[in-house]
C-alpha cells in the first residue's frame, strides 16, 4: 500500500516561520524557540527525503534558530547599555514583524494587480483604427496600401459620382485682360516716365486680376530685357526702368 505526501512549499524562511505561529495561534512577540527549530527541521528533513533541493536561505535560517536555541538553553545573557538582559530572539522578532507587513502589502498589491489586468488598455490606436474601418466598410487600409485598393477606392469614388442627381456647372470667366495688352500698357506708361512705381501701375485699377496681369506682363518684359526692376521704398514696392536699347554697331 502506498500514499503520497503533499507538502506546502513557502517563499522562504519567513514564511514558513509566520505559517508555524499562526497554525499554533503563537505570540510573535514570545516565540517558543524550542518548538518553532523542531518544526522547522522537521520540515526541511521532510524536503530532504523527497528529493527536493533545500535553498541555502533555508539552511542559514534554521542555522540561525539553533544558535537563538543554544543561547536560551544556557544562559549568558548579553546587556544593553541600560544594563538590561537583551533578548537573543529580538532580531528574529523583528525580521518576522517586517517581513509579516510587506507580505501584507504584496497581497494588497497582489489584488489591484489582478484587478488592472482585467482592464483593457486605452489608448489602442490601432485597434481603434481597425474598428473604425471595419464599421465604416473602408476596403483600403493605409498600413498596406496598394494600387488595386486605391483603383477600387476610385471606382467607388466614380460610382458615387455617377449616381448623382445634381447636375454639375462649370462656369467659366473671361477676363478683359491679356499679357500682350498689359505689356502694351506698361510700356505706354513709361513713355513719359523712364522710371515708375508698380504702385503707380495698380492705382490706375485697384482690381486683383488687373494687377495679376500687369505683374505677369512686367515679368515678360523683364525677361525681355525691355525693363529692369530696381527694389524701391515702401512695402511690397519697387521701380520699373525702361532699358535703354545700345546701338549695334
Amino acid at each position: 500500500m502506498s500514499f503520497e505526501i503533499k507538502l506546502p512549499l513557502f517563499e522562504g524562511p519567513f514564511d514558513l516561520m509566520l505559517f508555524f505561529i499562526e497554525r499554533d495561534e503563537l505570540d510573535i512577540y514570545d516565540i517558543p524557540i524550542s518548538k518553532i527549530t523542531k518544526d522547522f527541521l522537521d520540515y526541511i528533513h521532510q524536503l530532504e527525503k523527497m528529493e527536493i533541493e533545500v535553498a541555502s536561505d533555508f539552511i542559514l535560517f534554521a542555522a540561525t534558530l539553533m544558535k537563538i536555541k543554544s543561547k536560551m538553553l544556557i544562559p549568558r545573557p548579553e546587556l544593553d547599555e541600560n544594563g538590561e538582559e537583551i533578548d537573543p530572539r529580538v532580531e528574529l522578532i523583528r525580521h518576522l514583524l517586517e517581513y509579516k507587513k510587506y507580505k501584507s502589502v504584496i497581497t494588497e498589491l497582489s489584488k489591484l494587480e489582478e484587478i488592472r489586468l482585467a482592464k483593457e488598455e486605452r489608448g489602442n490606436i490601432l485597434a481603434e483604427i481597425k474598428q473604425l474601418a471595419k464599421a465604416d466598410d473602408v476596403d483600403a487600409e493605409m498600413q498596406d496600401l496598394d494600387l488595386y485598393k486605391l483603383l477600387k477606392v476610385f471606382q467607388k469614388v466614380m460610382t458615387k459620382y455617377s449616381s448623382r442627381t445634381d447636375e454639375t456647372k462649370h462656369t467659366v470667366i473671361q477676363y478683359p485682360y491679356t499679357i500682350e495688352q498689359q505689356k502694351d500698357f506698361v510700356l505706354e506708361k513709361m513713355l513719359l516716365k523712364n522710371r515708375v512705381p508698380f504702385t503707380e501701375f495698380i492705382s490706375y485699377k485697384p482690381e486683383k486680376i488687373f494687377v495679376i496681369y500687369t505683374f505677369l506682363a512686367i515679368l515678360e518684359l523683364l525677361q525681355l530685357s525691355m525693363v529692369t526692376i530696381t527694389i524701391g521704398e515702401g512695402f511690397n514696392n519697387f521701380w520699373v526702368e525702361k532699358q535703354e536699347t545700345v546701338p549695334s554697331v
